[in-house]
């Protein structure tokens, strides 16, 4: 059978990989998390930091669990990546770390139609963190997958910029997060962020060829990722983040879709000291198909704005989506979807 792959956001899902909270580690710091992680973190206490607890990862796994159990229900095929201890040192010749975590596959691996891309990460932790996948990409290259894997970076201390209000990635060389990243068909598009540069998305534009057009998304927010900005729901729809989002810098082509402006939202902060995600992470939702998605059980003002827009959800539960920095469309990756290639736009 030919490897089918993803070409959007929304298409019925047939086979998806759940990521995995086990062996989770707060990475050591260096100049790449003061920049990124805890950019707006004044007097980082890294004897504070501590790494995360045994209840938060516990629990965790139980909300994972119930999202497969219910994703299996659905007839969805389930993979999970290989357990990695995180607490393992390596190191390039510019720079020693240990790891982080195998929580959010969608970080990591971008699938794009019958391609699988391993991104050229932006944090030195996660420099390894395709290797969980590695027996789960060779098994999709024999069904057919093209498979990827962009120029590792070198991630000197030159890569990182720790000026305030400003990116905290520089534009030296490829990088950029799966996360930057979503898909409509023919377009993609790519939030210039402090986890994708420039030169990322020209890398990218390089590999897929005049097929596709990625479409940069500039001065939107300075952070990470674009699914707690941007949720494309089905064609034509779109979720947008009121905070970061305005007609000028909403991407050309989406403005012509129907857009809903997402509520406000319950804060399910936890007792950490310091939280990966905002509570804007309450918005990253994942459609299973265009008339249904998963969301977090608390955000009742969402759920109910979905359902105004003929969306069915099921609500469940990510108890420290905000702590391990990722939501359902975080912690899941579409690796095939019942779709094709089309042009949206």
């Amino acid at each position: 059978m030919k490897f089918s792959g993803s070409h959007n956001e929304w298409d019925e899902v047939q086979e998806i990989v759940v990521g995995s909270a086990k062996g989770a580690i707060r990475s050591r710091i260096g100049l790449d998390q003061k920049a990124i992680e805890y950019a707006k973190v004044d007097n980082l206490d890294e004897s504070e930091l501590g790494t995360f607890s045994k209840c938060t990862i516990e629990e965790t796994e139980e909300d994972l669990e119930v999202l497969v159990s219910e994703l299996k229900k659905l007839k969805i095929n389930v993979k999970r990546p290989a357990e990695i201890d995180q607490s393992i040192e390596f190191a390039t010749q510019d720079w020693k770390t240990d790891g982080f975590y195998n929580y959010c596959p969608r970080d990591s691996l971008l699938v794009v139609g019958e391609k699988i891309i391993e991104a050229p990460m932006t944090m030195r932790s996660r420099f390894l963190e395709q290797f969980a996948y590695k027996d789960m990409m060779i098994d999709y290259m024999k069904e057919g997958a093209q498979w990827f894997s962009a120029p590792k970076p070198r991630l000197l201390d030159s890569a990182y910029n720790l000026k305030k209000g400003e990116l905290g990635l520089n534009n030296l060389e490829p990088i950029f997060d799966a996360a930057n990243v979503l898909r409509a068909g023919n377009d993609l598009f790519y939030l210039v962020s402090s986890t994708g540069n420039e030169l990322g998305a020209l890398w990218l534009q390089t590999v897929l060829g005049s097929e596709y057009k990625v479409n940069l998304c500039r001065n939107m927010y300075d952070g990470i990722h674009i699914d707690s900005t941007i949720v494309l729901l089905r064609p034509g729809l779109v979720l947008l983040n009121p905070e970061r989002i305005n007609e000028n810098n909403l991407p050309e082509k989406l403005k012509k879709w129907d857009k809903i402006w997402c509520p406000e939202l319950k804060d399910n902060g936890g007792n950490a000291k310091y939280l990966l995600s905002s509570i804007w992470v309450g918005m990253n939702i994942f459609m299973v198909s265009p008339n249904l998605a998963i969301v977090d059980s608390t955000q009742t003002e969402l759920i109910k704005l979905l359902n105004q827009n003929k969306i069915d959800v099921l609500p469940l539960r990510l108890r420290h989506s905000r702590e391990l920095g990722g939501g359902f469309h975080c912690v899941t990756l579409d690796i095939k979807r019942k779709s094709k290639l089309e042009n949206y736009f």
